[in-house]
């Protein structure tokens, strides 16, 4: 590890400008003495920026913490009936928080099965959502792969079987935020303020960068901008909602799939609106269209919830050694949407 300066900020604007660039640029950036004397970065709770740390992959010239910015780590119920998340909520202050809990039980249930109980009391929603890849070649300083500045993605011909089945070229990640599955369902939208105090206000969904619109990005995230709020819609007595999460043991590991589904259905059982979102499927979190497209004006059976989650695989391209995620995915998609309607 390099040795940084460290520094507190004291409100947003100091935040915002001392990201003088993103995590994302300074990784991709060829190592300067001159241009890294220049570099800061922020941070949340440190997690993902303490690994990068620690595996030479990042070596700004500062880090300033966003730990005391008032304001940043409240939840707080709005007029219109949503809620307004500081990005600096701990995700087990999510997990356990009454108003996210009786309103958004989805997002409450991501949060819950994100890490282990020692991160979560740490680890940040703003952070959740803006840590960088747990691609092994990503996170190892011995391979320069695409998304760190070099133009080749190890995972398509390597050892891919937690990668991605769908937008998987050229880079083959997965997102890596489970919280990101649940809120993009909920229809989740972000503030982002930078250091003359301009908010600019994002749909979730629109926020994330495919790899085969940016490859070595997984945001739109700008030098001197800070996240500053998530902000929930409000919901009706009537959307019902559900996360389910898959992996390899049951406790605080990376999830091989998992699906967020929320369906609006009517007093007569029509489902009039429907949200399934993968994740751990995708370079984002992938919305299946098409299964959603299924469910909509319909009442919902086994037999509809079973033809939804077989075109929830609608245009997956699965590598060499993740086939097993269509199956995994189609069975998670199928439970999610009858857990909803039951």
């Amino acid at each position: 590890m390099m040795p940084f300066a460290w520094a507190r900020a004291a409100n947003v604007s100091q935040g915002a400008v001392a990201a003088s660039i993103t995590v994302a640029e300074a990784m991709t950036t060829a190592p300067d003495v001159t241009a890294r004397g220049r570099s800061s970065i922020v941070m949340a709770g440190g997690i993902d920026l303490l690994d990068l740390l620690k595996e030479n992959l990042l070596a700004p010239a500062t880090i300033l913490s966003l730990g005391n910015i008032p304001g940043l780590n409240t939840v707080v119920e709005e007029e219109d009936g949503g809620i307004r998340i500081g990005p600096l909520v701990t995700l087990a202050e999510l997990a356990s928080h009454p108003i996210v809990n009786r309103r958004y039980p989805v997002l409450a249930s991501a949060a819950r099965v994100s890490a282990s109980p020692q991160i979560r009391n740490v680890a940040t929603l703003g952070g959740n959502l803006l840590q960088r890849p747990r691609c092994w070649y990503f996170r190892r300083i011995e391979y320069r792969c695409s998304r760190k500045g070099g133009n080749h993605c190890f995972a398509i011909s390597g050892e891919n079987q937690y990668h991605a089945i769908f937008d998987n070229m050229p880079c083959a990640i997965v997102h890596p935020s489970t919280s990101a599955t649940a809120l993009v369902a909920l229809g989740a939208s972000i503030e982002l303020t930078n250091a003359t105090g301009e908010i600019r206000k994002v749909l979730l969904e629109d926020f994330f960068v495919l790899p085969d619109q940016d490859i070595r990005r997984e945001n739109n995230l700008k030098p001197q901008e800070i996240l500053t709020a998530i902000r929930l819609p409000a919901v009706p007595a009537s959307l019902r909602m559900v996360h389910l999460k898959q992996g390899e043991k049951d406790s605080f590991d990376w999830p091989l799939a998992d699906v967020a589904v929320t369906l609006n259905v009517g007093p007569d059982g029509i489902c009039n609106r429907a949200a399934i979102i993968l994740g751990a499927a995708a370079p984002a979190p992938h919305r299946a269209k098409t299964a959603e497209a299924i469910l909509v004006g319909k009442r919902i059976d086994e037999n509809l919830a079973r033809e939804a989650a077989h075109a929830a695989l609608d245009g997956a391209t699965p590598l060499a050694k993740n086939a097993y995620k269509l199956p995994l995915f189609e069975v998670l998609v199928r439970r999610a949407i009858l857990k909803a309607v039951a």
